[in-house]
């Protein structure tokens, strides 16, 4: 049987230390390196090529794990990227799942759960915890979850009729930023166009 190599980023040395611990009582499983940021995460995977990235959403200073899996996916679109963290929100785990992670595990994850994950994702296969997978059925029921905070209240403004510069200015964010939060509405809505979003937020407002 191939051994599951994996690398661990997160901040904490604690976590890390009683993850590979954890790991470690499994045969066919090893923990090859431990990154403390996105930065050495990004390097460590490189130098190490690890099977499977577990990876925290925050990593105080620096790149944040968003990021660095984004990243990692742009360089290889089928590493296998695990999320392990304490954060649930709604909006964290959209924002996981849109930048590459095929899973994303609580910290509170029995180590039954850690373990079929790791293993799981190998093949491919996208492991949630409990919670996390009852949020997304949830925003799959109701595709107004779909939208993070700022998507929802971008959407909001664009009824008023609002050009990307105004909108920019009542956000406190560029015009490139309100872009790209413009794309990935309109991704999520299933919509092409300005219009189309508009309307959907006129619907969606008047059955509240």
């Amino acid at each position: 049987m191939k051994t599951i190599t994996v690398l661990l980023a997160d901040d904490h040395l604690v976590v890390r230390s009683g993850l590979k611990a954890l790991l470690a009582t499994q045969p066919g499983i090893e923990v090859v390196a431990e990154a403390a940021s996105g930065e050495e995460a990004l390097a460590l995977v490189e130098q190490h090529g690890p099977a499977v990235v577990m990876m925290d959403l925050a990593m105080g200073a620096g790149m944040d794990g968003i990021e660095a899996i984004k990243r990692l996916r742009q360089r290889n679109s089928r590493q296998a990227i695990l999320v392990f963290t304490t954060y649930d929100s709604d909006a964290d785990i959209v924002r996981a799942v849109d930048a590459g992670a095929m899973g994303y595990l609580l910290k509170e994850a029995s180590p039954e759960e850690i373990f079929a994950a790791v293993r799981g994702a190998v093949h491919g296969k996208s492991v949630m915890s409990a919670p996390v997978a009852s949020r997304l059925f949830q925003q799959l029921r109701n595709p107004d979850a779909i939208l993070t905070p700022r998507e929802a209240e971008l959407l909001s403004l664009l009824t008023e009729g609002l050009s990307n510069r105004e909108l920019g200015q009542r956000l406190f964010i560029s015009e490139a930023t309100v872009k790209t939060h413009l794309a990935h509405i309109y991704a999520k809505l299933g919509v092409e166009t300005r219009s189309a979003a508009i309307a959907t937020a006129i619907r969606r407002e008047g059955m509240r």
